[in-house]
């Protein structure tokens, strides 16, 4: 049999704590997924790192693992006499087994050996989907191609309305194939938003930058803006400002219950880049007439610091 070291391959510490190891799969799993990554060994990476996580989350097989104590990778071990009485069966032969075997052989609750005419659950699958802001808000039906071993699986899922970044999609019976007549283990899809051209989502609610002219800041205007169902039409009010926040209720993402959160355009001025003389001459005028100053509350402000100091 050849030692894997699981917590190398995960990129943790022997002490790790579950939520630890939780974060260093999903980020490897991200990484080298191979409908992600197209770089040389990214399977491969993927696969020990499937194989890893499924040992190390589980707190019976990692104590049987820890107490394997350690070795380098791919040197070859055998379970020493003690630990195959505590975990292995007392004397059921691992000899045709890898290290991977060993561990998935494991049923909840049953040390290795035993129980080999029970009923067995199979081994619950990890995966992460990636979709678009739309599908998230609307749901989707979407095909997934999943590595199970060497055996590479498509599976239709349906994306219900609402799922929200992190969320957990459990997909019963789509995990490890069962033993001696047990129900198949359970696929848990974990839900990564794709990147938007346009909006920024922060829970519920959807950011995006919204430019409009010095005039429309001044005057107030109805300006066309993108939402994630269309282009619909919002106020700018009279007197609007660089930084402040425009709300278009319920026109976020979803939740469970169907219920939204907003939409904010984050306002920011927009001056033309090569105005024409007709504007410069406008913008001269209005330059004579205007008594505004957007500096003198700063610097009455500096004066005051200045002889306080």
């Amino acid at each position: 049999m050849k030692f894997k070291d699981y917590y190398a391959v995960l990129g943790v510490p022997r002490d790790a704590s579950l939520e630890q190891i939780k974060k260093a799969y999903r980020r490897l799993a991200r990484e080298h997924h191979p409908d992600m990554a197209k770089a040389t060994g990214s399977e491969s990476r993927f696969k020990d790192a499937a194989e890893a996580y499924a040992t190390l989350k589980d707190t019976e097989k990692r104590a049987a693992y820890d107490a394997l104590g350690s070795a380098p990778t791919g040197a070859d071990f055998s379970p020493p006499p003690q630990w195959r009485q505590d975990f292995g069966g007392g004397g059921s032969t691992m000899d045709d087994m890898d290290l991977a075997d060993l561990f998935a052989s494991m049923g909840r609750g049953h040390p290795f050996g035993q129980g080999k005419t029970q009923p067995r659950k199979g081994q619950d699958h990890e995966d992460a989907v990636h979709i678009s802001l739309q599908d998230a808000l609307l749901g989707a039906q979407i095909r997934l191609q999943l590595h199970d071993g060497e055996v590479l699986r498509e599976l239709d899922v349906r994306i219900p309305p609402g799922v929200r970044q992190g969320q957990k999609i459990r997909l019963r019976g789509m995990g490890g194939p069962g033993r001696n007549g047990g129900a198949a283990g359970d696929l848990y899809l974990h839900v990564e938003l794709k990147p938007h051209a346009v909006f920024r989502p922060v829970g519920k609610d959807l950011y995006f930058d919204l430019a409009i002219t010095p005039w429309e800041a001044t005057l107030g205007a109805e300006v066309e803006v993108p939402t994630l169902e269309g282009p619909v039409l919002l106020t700018v009010p009279a007197g609007t400002r660089t930084g402040q926040k425009l709300r278009l209720k319920s026109r976020g993402l979803a939740d469970a219950k169907a219920e939204r959160g907003d939409l904010y355009g984050l306002v920011h001025l927009e001056t033309a880049p090569h105005p024409s003389a007709d504007v410069k001459k406008l913008y001269a005028q209005l330059a004579e007439i205007s008594q505004f100053n957007p500096r003198s509350t700063a610097a009455s402000g500096a004066q005051h610091a200045t002889a306080v100091h």
